[in-house]
């Protein structure tokens, strides 16, 4: 183009294009005729599509409640890639004798990447107010053989979604059936060491405290009422005791002794007078061998030193002497205190006192053990009731854990039911597939509108193309442009017309 600068109208743009006529032309009837040919021989592939209804499981979920949280959009990503793998497509090819051709230039890995690309799987729309569902389709060569196809392919989805659903409901129940089982090994093992604890401690849990005091007061009461016994018994002890001494130290007498029809001796009456008065001592009042001597005794030494031994009351009293160191023995024995009854009495009494005060004294250890036994476990109470507290608390805990677990467990158990019994959320086919009547590919008017852009296109732009590369001049204007003089005069094109 020689002026670049130069605007162009209307008419322009006619003279231009008969110009460059065949510029257009020919770029628009080749690619034209290119479109016809592709439309007339390109191979026919036909698409099989079935829809699917993802409908709720038929037990209201406010009576069962299901295991399978996971949304459908990610359930039906898992499945598709469940049912996409190379060995399902594998089965798939080999069954129904897919891409026969393409299997003897193309790898199987190559051929199966070819059919995922023929499968399209549409994901359920994401509005709350329809009703969840999806498409499944495949496109091939003969109608009949993607029919089949795409309904297999239904059928393998239906089913992985089963499996998948079971799958997860039966690792529910053994997860939850498994953490059940530790948490009963776990709650025994917490219950047993209750127990234990309780049993080593039995009489100073803090459920025994009241009993403790109570039973502490009775027996504070009996000590005391055992310390009184015993205090009566000591003091009766000591009484009878006194008695014993005073009949073993009675008081000093003299005796009066005689001698029976058979010359043997008799204990009678000593009779002591000191300065003319005269006290006598007898058995009954308790007169002693030794009392009746010390007597005599006395007496003799008194009367010495008043008369000479030729005195008749001293010789008197000297016979009395010698008798009664002559029978000192006999009258040892008659007036032993230790063989009179009142002794033996006192002594009987006496021993059944000891035995008594030893009884009570027994008893009283006895009840003071008790008291310090169960003072002791009123003082450990406190410490004992913060340990069962705690065992407790750890108990009440594993409880809790434990029959939320035993919920769950029955929950998962339903749920695995549901799903074993296909109660549960499932696909439904609600428009299987069908037969095509019409191929999906080539798109026959989509191919001419898209012919028909590109030749015009092309076309303009062959023209364009070679009006920017032409350097000749066309008019005046492109003279001046060009040679910088201006133009005098134009002589117009004549055309002869044909006679």
């Amino acid at each position: 183009m020689i002026n670049p600068a130069r605007s162009y109208n209307i008419d322009d743009y006619i003279e231009i294009f008969r110009r460059r006529i065949w510029y257009f032309i020919i770029p628009f009837f080749a690619i034209m005729v290119g479109t016809i040919l592709y439309a007339a021989f390109a191979p026919r592939l036909y698409k099989a599509s079935t829809l699917v209804l993802v409908s709720p499981q038929k037990v209201p979920e406010a009576f069962v409640q299901s295991t399978v949280t996971s949304g459908i959009e990610e359930r039906l990503q898992s499945i598709a890639q469940e049912v996409m793998s190379r060995t399902r497509l594998e089965q798939v090819i080999s069954e129904f004798r897919l891409y026969q051709k393409e299997s003897k230039n193309l790898s199987k890995e190559q051929v199966v990447d070819l059919m995922q690309k023929n499968i399209l799987v549409e994901l359920p729309t994401k509005k709350k107010e329809e009703k969840s569902s999806f498409a499944i389709s495949y496109t091939g060569k003969d109608p009949q053989v993607i029919t089949a196809v795409a309904n297999r392919l239904t059928s393998l989805f239906i089913e992985e979604n089963l499996r998948l659903r079971e799958q997860q409901a039966v690792g529910t129940t053994e997860f939850l059936s498994g953490e059940l089982a530790a948490s009963k090994v776990k709650l025994e093992e917490l219950e047993a060491a209750v127990s234990r604890y309780k049993r080593s401690h039995m009489g100073e849990l803090p459920e025994q405290l009241d009993s403790n005091l109570r039973i502490m007061e009775q027996l504070q009461g009996q000590y005391q009422r055992v310390g009184e016994s015993l205090g009566a018994a000591q003091d009766r002890r000591l009484f009878i005791r006194n008695q014993l001494s005073d009949i073993e130290s009675p008081v000093t007498g003299a005796d009066t002794v005689t001698t029976g029809k058979e010359g043997r001796f008799k204990p009678g009456r000593i009779s002591v007078s000191t300065g003319g008065t005269a006290s006598s001592l007898g058995p009954e009042e308790g007169g002693t061998y030794g009392s009746e001597k010390e007597a005599l005794t006395s007496r003799l030494n008194d009367l010495r030193s008043k008369y000479t031994e030729s005195h008749p009351d001293v010789i008197v009293t000297k016979k009395k002497l010698e008798s009664l160191e002559s029978r000192k023995e006999e009258y040892k024995e008659a007036y032993d205190v230790k063989k009179t009854p009142r002794y033996r009495e006192l002594k009987n009494q006496l021993v059944m006192i000891d035995l008594d005060i030893r009884q009570i004294q027994g008893e009283q250890a006895n009840i003071g053990g008790q008291l310090n036994r169960y003072r002791a476990r009123i003082e450990n109470i406190p410490s004992r009731e913060q340990e069962m507290a705690s065992l407790i608390r750890e108990y009440q805990k594993m409880k809790e854990s434990y029959e939320t677990l035993y919920k769950k467990s029955q929950a998962a158990q339903q749920a695995e039911n549901l799903e074993i019994r296909q109660k549960g959320e499932q696909f439904r086919i609600i428009d299987p597939a069908r037969l095509p009547e019409k191929p999906f590919s080539p798109d026959i008017p989509k191919v001419f509108l898209i012919g028909l852009v590109l030749c015009l296109g092309c076309s303009f732009g062959m023209v364009i193309i070679r009006e920017q590369m032409d350097t000749s001049f066309h008019d005046a204007l492109d003279v001046e442009a060009t040679i910088g003089l201006g133009v005098i005069a134009t002589i117009p094109r004549i055309e002869i017309e044909a006679a």
